[in-house]
């Protein structure tokens, strides 16, 4: 009855450990996904344009799928998710604040499309009235 007993407390902590482990590695291999979003403010007044801008001799920039900018002091909700995936962007954005998503597919809601700029694959997306929601899915070409 005690060797039983030690065995199975024995299983319990080898479980145990490897629980730990499993969700540690899960957490490092989620963390390390996101570098496919980037999220950024725009730059401030005072920066010239040259210096924002790359140097000639660097590799052409890649195109976003979805680009998203607040155009007024305050954006209502702007939600992105990759489809069928994770949720990108879930938040209230406010002047100059810009988002933008490399996947492959990207699902769009809007609680105000006249508050943001959208571009899609380059390409600027005409914004709605003032107040309307728009929800839609963007597809990289």
């Amino acid at each position: 009855m005690g060797i039983a007993r030690l065995v199975l407390v024995g299983l319990a902590v080898l479980a145990l450990v490897a629980l730990i482990v499993f969700g540690a590695l899960s957490l490092f291999g989620s963390l390390g996904s996101g570098t496919d979003t980037v999220a950024s403010p725009a730059p401030s007044a005072g920066v010239s344009s040259a210096a924002v801008s790359p140097p000639p001799s660097a590799a052409p920039e890649r195109v976003p799928t979805v680009l998203v900018e607040c155009m007024r002091e305050h954006c209502p909700t702007v939600f992105l998710k990759v489809t069928g995936g994770d949720v990108l962007l879930d938040r209230e954005l406010t002047r100059g604040e810009r988002f933008q998503a490399f996947d492959p597919k990207v699902d769009v809601v809007l609680a105000d499309s006249a508050a943001v700029r959208v571009q899609v694959n380059g390409a600027v997306r005409s914004p709605g009235k003032a107040g309307e929601r728009q929800e839609f899915t963007v597809s990289r070409k």
